[in-house]
């Protein structure tokens, strides 16, 4: 870690695509024919510290896309849970952390925009002797088309099993996972205009979708963000974040936080009508909102999903605004 934050020093404060984890990643089917690639890198600043974020930027590979999908190999299985080896880590505000774990370097991890993955723990025995575990789903952060690692940003609770035994794992300890969950199918151009409402790590999903749409030139898609966070200190890859808005006039991106500091100038209090009203895309046919983040706020602004985990009824501030549940997707 001590060699991580000494890189991480290094990086130039314009280097918004510079590398924390200097990894390298190779393009190829099956390797052939690989060369080596630089990585690029995120920005995040939290709680006064910069913190550089590793990410992949798009890879062209001239092969044929059939004839290299035929023979890309996939690090995930569906059907039986992988181990997958901790690298590296670090951490991104006082509670999160960023845990990238490892594969072999000629395959890609197996997911799709946007879909996340299972992860399991041991949890001791029940009273039969058998093996209890828990289970966690998590959004990767790392770009799909990655090869040989993927990125998990995860906030860290007190009492979070899941997230306890994460951060208790050292680089070369391994994570148990399954995969990929599908989640939310995103497609190019699918909608004129996606708005998106995130709390914390809840962004994990809307930030692999922002990627999609900013690295494709013939996706058009309008995409408004409304990020709410507990403080400022709280905001996770607001650097990438406002990197990604500056860089692409179709992305905009809102912050609010419940706690602001004297220096905060952006938005106060929990997530609002007037916040939707005035910051997210007007409900119609070529609209879609996506809703991810805590249960208290999924409730206030969408509803929560159903009990068997299907999306419920819509409620909350978004059905007061005049949207159906046809127009919004629950994380």
């Amino acid at each position: 870690m001590a060699g991580l934050l000494r890189r991480l020093g290094r990086a130039s404060a314009l280097a918004v695509l510079g590398g924390a984890f200097g990894e390298q990643h190779r393009c190829g089917a099956g390797g052939a024919g690989a060369r080596r690639l630089p990585l690029g890198a995120v920005a995040a600043v939290s709680g006064g510290v910069a913190f550089l974020y590793t990410w992949s930027s798009p890879v062209t590979c001239h092969l044929e896309e059939e004839k290299q999908e035929a023979s890309e190999k996939v690090a995930l299985s569906p059907d039986k849970w992988t181990e997958f080896k901790l690298h590296e880590t670090a951490r991104v505000s006082h509670n999160s952390h960023l845990f990238r774990f490892t594969f072999d370097h000629e395959a890609k991890l197996g997911l799709h925009v946007a879909s996340c993955i299972l992860t399991r723990a041991p949890l001791g025995e029940d009273a039969e002797g058998k093996k209890k575990y828990v289970i966690r789903p998590y959004t990767p952060i790392s770009d799909i088309e990655s090869r040989g690692y993927f990125d998990l940003l995860i906030k860290v609770y007190p009492e979070g099993k899941m997230s306890q035994h994460i951060a208790g794992l050292k680089p070369g300890d391994v994570l148990e996972v399954k995969g990929p969950i599908e989640k939310f199918r995103y497609s190019p151009n699918m909608k004129k205009q996606i708005g998106m409402i995130a709390g914390g790590t809840g962004i994990t999903p809307m930030l692999q979708i922002i990627m999609e749409i900013v690295k494709n030139p013939d996706d058009n898609t309008q995409v408004a963000l409304l990020y709410a966070n507990v403080s400022p200190d709280d905001i996770l890859l607001k650097g990438k974040l406002d990197q990604l808005a500056a860089a692409h006039p179709n992305v905009k991106v809102f912050y609010t936080v419940d706690n602001p500091s004297k220096a905060w100038r952006g938005g106060a209090g929990y997530i609002s009508k007037d916040m939707i009203l005035k910051g997210l895309p007007a409900p119609g046919e070529d609209t879609m909102i996506l809703v991810c983040g805590p249960p208290g706020m999924m409730k206030h602004v969408s509803g929560e999903k159903a009990k068997d985990w299907t999306q419920g009824e819509l409620s909350g501030l978004l059905k007061e605004t005049g949207y159906t549940e046809g127009m919004v997707f629950k994380f």
